[in-house]
């Protein structure tokens, strides 16, 4: 069970903080469940889940996982999916962005980064559903590691060039 303060990954919508936990006075719940009430970090609303749900949530890195995830991001693959059919192409990707894994964020990142370097090659562009799940996957990956590292999404693109170029 999660603690009040603790910062946590909920489904798509990232990360999250604890902000209670116990029974809900309101109309509609059931008084002998437990919520969790949550308050999304990087965007606004108020969250309330029963401490037994089947969505995925699991605890945000800590900044040694950040770091060490941070380390291991030359060594992971990403291997692009070619796909015309655009409903096909957005499964694959919402497979990956839908596990939660912070490698599974990398994996898309790189893929998608690969292969707009490849379609810019031929004087094309990537196509929406590519754009989206790499706007999607850097988005949750960035809040994450930003929460871990205690500093802000838009320093975290530095963080990792620098972090890497001191490692090598």
């Amino acid at each position: 069970m999660y603690q009040v303060g603790e910062y946590i990954i909920y489904g798509t919508v990232g990360v999250c903080r604890v902000e209670a936990v116990g029974a809900l006075d309101m109309r509609g719940v059931r008084k002998e469940v437990d919520y969790y009430t949550l308050s999304p970090v990087y965007q606004g609303g108020t969250i309330f889940i029963p401490i037994d749900t089947s969505v995925f949530h699991r605890p945000v890195l800590t900044r040694e996982e950040a770091l060490s995830l941070i380390s291991k991001i030359p060594e992971i693959d990403g291997d692009v999916y070619e796909n015309k059919n655009p409903r096909l192409l957005n499964e694959h990707y919402q497979a990956y962005l839908k596990s939660g894994d912070c490698m599974d964020l990398v994996r898309v990142v790189r893929a998608i980064y690969a292969k707009g370097k490849s379609v810019s090659e031929k004087g094309r562009k990537l196509s929406q559903v590519d754009e989206r799940s790499m706007q999607i996957a850097e988005q949750m990956l960035h809040n994450e590691l930003a929460t871990a590292l205690e500093i802000e999404p838009g320093e975290v693109k530095d963080f990792i060039t620098k972090t890497l170029e001191e490692a090598s």
